[in-house]
């Protein structure tokens, strides 16, 4: 019994540790015995550049080889992006994040990739003075999921450098991500054998894919909900995702429609397998076309700045927020409140409205807004009450 309680406390812990305030500034990917490229590279920087595009490739992914094309030298970003977007610095990250290696597999988490994301590109774009420059995500297959949880670690991030990756975001292009489904247990093994070489595995990324499908659809739930926040503050994040047509040769479609998908943002397909969804070897791919058609939309739309903190969400964590803007520049109607670890934000209430935390009972007038008794008191809606009664200030 006392080992199934470990168990069950050890998998809640998992669930969630991704939005656990780090103790450690920045976690560090030593480099391989192969010298497996990772971090920051950038492919073209012009001198006026007004938007920086990073690409994060999938597991068993490589930070140029994996968006390259038939018959190009190099990434088709840097060959096809700079005359069709010339005002767009382009990157790319890479991360070991070979589930099998031909030497020694690295034995980071999820958690460690997202965390290396985050400060590698805050580094970079701080030593460009790019700090505050709009920025765009293509993000493929693992990588999204990378992704994901880096914004969401930046906008809970207490470090004005690091919350500046979420506010300069202005979109993702989720390319074949698994946001959920069961099957991701065969989609974390597949690329293995397709690769059809046996070697050194990394267990900590495996273990989390085909095993763990709560703590995924925990990082979608948490996600989602900063989207909705986001939306609610009439701020713009703009989310396309893209999915595959094809399967791979000798198997189905890694990442389905359902699975690559998810309600209420725009739903792009591509002609092509998984793998070569992110590899273009010609400008008029439609594949090509349709990414195109997003990073030029959103290379050309304000990005709105975002006042919600986050919230703690169902899941009972409550993850570092902080106001999206500086304290002087913060609109007068949103009041900042904390409660030890938790920061909340106040909307500016409608009038005929009481705010109650004590004790005994508490009513709304009719035209109020109804608000949830936070003490230890009764609460009534209607116009017949008894008992002692407390207001508080009207706000």
């Amino acid at each position: 019994m006392e080992k199934l309680k470990q168990f069950f406390s050890r998998n809640q812990q998992a669930k969630t540790a991704y939005l656990r305030p780090e103790k450690e500034s920045a976690v560090t990917i030593s480099s391989t015995e192969d010298g497996f490229p990772d971090g920051i590279k950038v492919w073209h920087n012009p001198k006026d550049a007004t938007v920086d595009i990073c690409f994060v490739h999938g597991l068993s992914g490589n930070r140029d080889k994996s968006w390259g094309g038939e018959g190009l030298p190099g990434p088709w970003p840097a060959a096809f992006l700079p005359s069709r977007i010339p005002k767009a610095r382009l990157l790319t990250y890479g991360y070991d994040a070979y589930m099998v290696r031909r030497t020694v597999a690295s034995s980071n988490r999820l958690i460690d990739h997202a965390n290396n994301l985050l400060h590698d590109l805050a580094a970079e774009r701080s030593s460009a003075d790019a700090a505050t420059r709009p920025l765009i995500f293509v993000a493929h297959s693992f990588g999204g999921i990378v992704c994901k949880v880096a914004m969401i670690k930046s906008r809970n991030n207490p470090e004005p450098h690091l919350r500046n990756i979420f506010d300069c975001t202005k979109g993702i292009a989720f390319m074949g991500t698994p946001h959920r489904g069961s099957w991701l247990a065969d989609w974390a093994r597949i690329p293995a054998r397709a690769l059809g070489i046996i070697k050194s595995t990394n267990h900590n990324l495996l273990d989390v894919l085909p095993t763990n499908n709560e703590y995924l659809g925990s990082i979608q739930d948490h996600f989602l909900s900063m989207l909705r926040q986001v939306r609610e503050s009439h701020g713009d994040l703009q989310i396309t995702c893209f999915f595959e047509e094809l399967p791979m040769p000798g198997y189905d479609r890694i990442v389905n429609k359902d699975s690559a998908t998810f309600e209420g943002y725009n739903i792009v397909s591509i002609h092509a397998n998984h793998s070569d969804m992110v590899k273009f070897g010609s400008v008029e791919n439609n594949g090509f076309k349709r990414l195109l058609g997003e990073l030029v939309r959103w290379e050309q739309s304000p990005r709105a700045l975002d006042t919600e903190p986050a919230e703690s969400g169902e899941t009972g964590v409550t993850p570092v927020a902080t106001p999206r803007l500086p304290a002087s520049e913060t609109p007068r109607s949103a009041t900042v409140g904390s409660t030890e670890n938790q920061a909340t934000e106040e909307r500016k209430p409608t009038p005929s409205s009481f705010r109650q935390s004590g004790s005994g009972h508490y009513f709304n007038t009719s035209g109020g807004t109804q608000n949830n008794n936070v003490g230890d008191g009764q609460q009534f809606f209607g116009g017949s009450f008894h008992g002692p009664v407390s207001f508080g200030s009207h706000k």
